[in-house]
């Protein structure tokens, strides 16, 4: 079934507005650009047309505009996790602060929450320069306490980013009153606020990013499948571009490729929205700036009101498949669709007979260690980035500029932090893989039933939180 994915005709059509709200709201035809039709020699050709590795063309292509440089996308720019995410253009990174002290020194932990702090700004600044409407407002993420341990949970990390120098404008926590009129959902008992994060809409961010980076002279070759990385080589079915450099920028896509099934597993997040929501309802829940939000609980959660007044809000809980396996039916799983209307029923009970009128998901790309890396193999000329475990839309545009400054030979703060050049292990081989992803997404799970039964910090969530960014 892989291979037959991989060599779908170019000329067979394919319905990509259907692929998510995001995607049905972007104003765009989705007409595919042409294909690659001849063998090509470029200076920088990056595999992968979504956040990644446009940042990372947009980058280089306005440093040295004499660079030649061709994306190859399988699908359309904007296809996978870059056009069907959350909206959240965040500072979150996967690996918490603490736990980057740990594996490299807390200076260089405090300089990566700084960078991806700047990250937020500096999308929100290419977005304005380049003139994308991509319905950006930075108006912060607030993660709502809902029960006294999920409370107890928001005062350690208020505490813990006092610990690394973050004040009362990186991170602060909200009482009850102040809460409840930020987020007016079911249950709030106090919540933490950061203005570090921005609601996008990713279809319309990715689309513009991509036209921006043709303006700027980088080809994009789409419905053109990369069959195989080699050094300084991207084989196609049919034709090979070489290049001085081969960025792989394929997140959740990136077992296709051979040899990788064990770099960088698939795991997908489900999304759905509703109808259009009037105003007396947001006159009770909140999010009057389109704050993005979010609660304690420990099987993630994510929301959005949208810029024509939806909710668009998602969640974890699918399950990983077997041999990193990546297919549309994946995209819906009825069960996890009925369970997200559930948890957004139970915050906002006025939505039991709001309309969902889109639903669908994705996988996003997940290291071993659970830390993103990026960096670049000069003998063979491979260049890479990815396992953002879903906090992409920022980090991508962190990764294109640490690329583009390695690439480029600048030595420059970016590419002293920590996650350049990190290796992850890599995953264990099947079925091993396949039994330990999803008991631990089952654990995370029954750690909130859990706690809401005990009243009190369930160990299964200690457990699952070792193997992941803690």
């Amino acid at each position: 079934m892989r291979r037959q994915l991989m060599r779908r005709q170019p000329h067979q059509p394919r319905a990509y507005r259907d692929l998510s709200f995001w995607h049905a709201s972007s104003g765009e035809t989705y007409t595919p650009r042409p294909p690659l039709g001849e063998d090509l020699d470029v200076d920088v050709a990056i595999v992968g047309a979504g956040f990644t590795g446009l940042w990372t063309a947009y980058y280089l292509a306005h440093a040295d505009p004499r660079l030649h440089i061709a994306v190859l996308e399988a699908e359309v720019a904007g296809f996978g996790a870059s056009g069907r995410n959350g909206g959240w253009c965040s500072a979150l990174f996967p690996v918490s602060t603490a736990r980057l002290a740990r594996l490299a020194g807390r200076e260089q932990a405090v300089a990566m929450a700084r960078a991806m702090t700047a990250t937020v700004d500096e999308v929100g600044r290419v977005i304005d320069h380049a003139g994308i409407d991509a319905h950006w407002v930075k108006a912060g993420t607030v993660v709502a306490a809902r029960t006294p341990i999920q409370l107890a949970r928001a005062r350690a990390e208020v505490d813990e980013a006092r610990a690394f120098g973050m004040g009362e404008d990186d991170l602060r926590l909200l009482g009850q009153p102040e809460a409840r009129e930020v987020l007016g959902a079911t249950g709030v008992l106090g919540a933490t606020y950061t203005p570090h994060c921005a609601a996008v809409h990713p279809a319309r961010l990715v689309r513009g990013l991509a036209r921006a980076v043709e303006d700027a002279g980088v080809r994009i070759y789409e419905q053109t499948p990369v069959t195989e990385i080699r050094p300084r080589r991207a084989l196609t079915r049919d034709h090979q571009v070489r290049a001085g450099y081969v960025v792989r920028a394929t997140e959740g896509f990136t077992s296709r490729l051979p040899g990788q099934t064990r770099t960088v597993v698939p795991v997908y997040s489900l999304m759905l929205a509703t109808e259009p929501l009037p105003a007396e309802f947001w006159a009770r829940a909140g999010l009057a700036h389109r704050e993005t939000f979010s609660d304690g609980r420990h099987l993630i959660i994510y929301g959005q009101r949208t810029a024509d007044d939806r909710i668009a809000f998602g969640g974890r809980g699918a399950p990983y498949h077997f041999a990193s396996s990546v297919r549309p039916e994946f995209d819906r799983e009825p069960r996890v669709f009925a369970a997200l209307r559930r948890a957004l029923v139970e915050l906002f009970p006025d939505l039991h007979a709001a309309e969902i009128t889109h639903t669908w998901g994705g996988p996003l790309g997940i290291a071993r260690d659970w830390m993103p890396s990026v960096g670049l193999d000069r003998v063979t000329g491979t260049a890479w980035a990815g396992g953002y475990v879903g906090d992409g839309v920022g980090t991508a545009n962190m990764a294109g500029r640490t690329l583009a400054d390695l690439i480029l030979g600048r030595d420059t703060e970016l590419v002293r932090l920590p996650w350049v050049g990190h290796r992850s292990p890599r995953w264990e081989p099947e079925p091993l893989r396949w039994l330990g992803i999803n008991a631990g997404l089952v654990a995370t799970g029954w750690a909130d039933v859990d706690e809401g039964r005990r009243g009190r910090p369930s160990r299964l969530a200690a457990v699952t939180a070792r193997l992941t960014g803690g």
